[in-house]
């Protein structure tokens, strides 16, 4: 470990103890004229980084890919993906990771460039992003961490002063990326392929000693690995359904080990509640839709299954079943996590029976009649029922005497209903139109403070403040249905 004490890098690189196949050592390509566009001073922070240092000119310099970092050791990472249910040989084709960092309270986090240049895995892309998306990660990123979504965080944006070319000539950017590492299903997928059961073993070994220490000593190490990568899986994606997030390409390699949501590509907010929403241009046959998002966890985690059976028991029937018995534990999880957030999301402090059916009853209103997903649930917190869309409607009428009558049988105060409420539904998420508005500002004009502006109010999302208030409007309705796209 090498520590530079005026940044503040404290780099491990544990990774290049795998074996060679997992990784290539790769310099990033140096880029012409680096310009800080954005930072993230508290992410900083708690990396235990110098953020003055950091935003000068020599600090700008490691942001761009132009200056390794002492003790770094840059490489680019080998997997393998089932991108829209078909296989495919991957590994970092616009990313290069430079290392782990120790922060003060000793945890342990990546650092990445993303759009640092080609890499021996870039397909015959130029490795190179643009200014754009890596605006929309930083934007989405930041709001998922603040609403209390494990989450990879961005650490600055940097213009690189050079274009790229995708439709048209846009300009180049690099994002540095934090996460608590970038091991993937696709990681797995990755070594259980052609490479020798003793690199899967490896594999499996070094996540358990990284993620998951606590049952490094078990008899059955390997499948609690499964079970526990389920449990961080069916958590992760009830909050993005409680939160009506959209993440748009839940291909295997962008499930992560450690339970983070990871690359904002097509990705987006639910405006209107309808279970068969999709914003990404290339899901056209909506399988990453947002409710699927529960079945396509279940399938990627079948994938991860499938690559450890090897490890799970010498007899492949056996560990077939052992397999399939954990898988099992899925939809009983994600079942438990999601009433437990919808509960709280409607102010209840205990169990019924005939939760889910009132809970489902609100969302089938919901749909029927076109109701915001994130307002609705606003409007109940502050019993503001004339702002809402389902107002007057008899059949909502019925509802809300039900839940009425449901939250007279608790003990529990209605502060304290109230209060949880408060904490559970927020009154802003990054909306469709406002994160378009900031991006546009930004990339057309060079104006960041409408970006910044946006960032602030996602700040504290559950603070119900004034400020929030005109974040909390829907967009004006079009003919055209609004689409995302990857930014590669």
């Amino acid at each position: 470990m090498t520590k530079n004490m005026k940044i503040g890098w404290n780099f491990e690189n544990s990774y290049v103890r795998l074996p060679k196949s997992f990784f290539t050592s790769q310099n990033p390509t140096p880029v012409s004229t680096p310009r800080l566009i954005i930072f993230n001073d508290t992410a900083a922070a708690s990396l235990g980084l110098n953020a003055k240092e950091l935003k000068g000119e020599k600090g700008v310099a490691f942001l761009a890919g132009n200056k390794i970092p002492e003790g770094a050791s840059p490489l680019a990472q080998a997997y393998a993906g089932h991108q829209f249910g078909h296989l495919n040989m991957l590994g970092d084709g616009r990313a290069i990771l430079l290392g782990e960092q120790i922060t003060p309270s000793g945890e342990r986090f990546d650092i990445q460039l993303k759009g640092p240049g080609r890499t021996p895995y870039s397909r015959g892309g130029d490795g190179r992003a643009a200014l754009g998306p890596m605006l929309r990660e930083y934007i989405i990123s930041e709001a998922m961490h603040a609403l209390g979504i494990p989450t990879t965080r961005s650490l600055a944006v940097v213009a690189t002063g050079e274009p790229v070319f995708r439709e048209t000539e846009l300009p180049g950017a690099i994002l540095t990326r934090v996460a608590a590492s970038h091991l993937r299903v696709g990681t797995f997928q990755y070594a259980a392929g052609a490479r020798p059961v003793e690199e899967l073993q490896a594999l499996a070994d070094y996540t358990i000693k990284r993620h998951f220490p606590e049952i490094e000593a078990d008899k059955s190490r390997y499948l609690s690995l499964l079970q526990e990568v389920i449990k961080r899986q069916s958590l992760l994606i009830a909050k993005w359904q409680l939160a009506g997030f959209i993440h748009g390409v839940m291909n295997t390699d962008n499930m992560t080990i450690s339970g983070e949501t990871i690359d904002y590509g097509p990705c987006a907010f639910m405006d209107i509640y309808d279970p068969a929403t999709v914003f990404s241009s290339i899901d056209r046959e909506g399988r990453y839709a947002y409710g699927n998002q529960p079945n396509i966890g279940v399938w990627n985690l079948a994938r991860f299954a499938e690559s450890l059976l090897p490890l799970l028991a010498e007899d492949q029937e056996q560990a077939v079943t052992l397999a399939q018995d954990k898988l099992a534990d899925f939809s009983k999880l994600f079942k438990s996590y999601w009433l437990e957030g919808m509960r709280a999301k409607l102010g209840i402090l205990n169990e019924e029976p005939q939760d889910e059916s009132l809970i489902e009853g609100l969302l089938d209103l919901m749909q029927k009649n076109r109701a915001d997903y994130t307002n609705t649930f606003r409007a109940l917190t502050f019993n503001k029922l004339e702002d809402l869309d389902l107002f007057g409607i008899p059949e909502f009428v019925q509802w809300h005497k039900q839940w009425q009558e449901r939250l007279g049988r608790q003990q529990e105060s209605k502060d304290s209903s109230l209060q949880l409420m408060r904490n559970s539904n927020p009154a802003v998420i990054p909306r469709n139109h406002r994160v378009e508005e900031a991006l546009d500002a930004a990339v057309k004009n060079e104006d960041y403070s409408v970006m910044e502006k946006l960032l602030e109010i996602l700040k504290n999302p559950y603070a119900h403040s004034p400020e929030q208030e005109d974040y909390t409007a829907l967009p004006e309705e079009s003919a055209l249905p609004y689409r995302t796209f990857c930014g590669t």
